[in-house]
């Protein structure tokens, strides 16, 4: 079985590589965002048919080293050569 016209052989892509490049991207996100804010609903009171909630909006802060970590340790990743 020879290789079939118009295909190249491509090298597997490494997991780390994966992880390095997620933790790339997340890094700029959290720089570039500084956090994320979710709508979390509670309920106050239930009073036969009637359910009364409250939504409250949460911000999450993303620490400034956190997002260069994640840039840095990324970067390593890519760069370690495959054993």
């Amino acid at each position: 079985m020879g290789s079939r016209p118009g295909f190249c052989k491509e090298r597997p892509v490494n997991a780390l590589k994966i992880v390095g490049i997620v933790l790339i991207v997340g890094g700029v996100i959290a720089l570039a965002t500084g956090g994320f804010s979710y709508t979390k609903e509670t309920r106050k009171a239930d009073i036969g048919p009637v359910h009364i909630a409250v939504e409250d909006k949460q911000q999450v802060n993303v620490p400034l080293w956190a997002g260069i970590g994640a840039i840095v340790i990324g970067v390593v990743l890519l760069v370690i050569p495959k054993k």
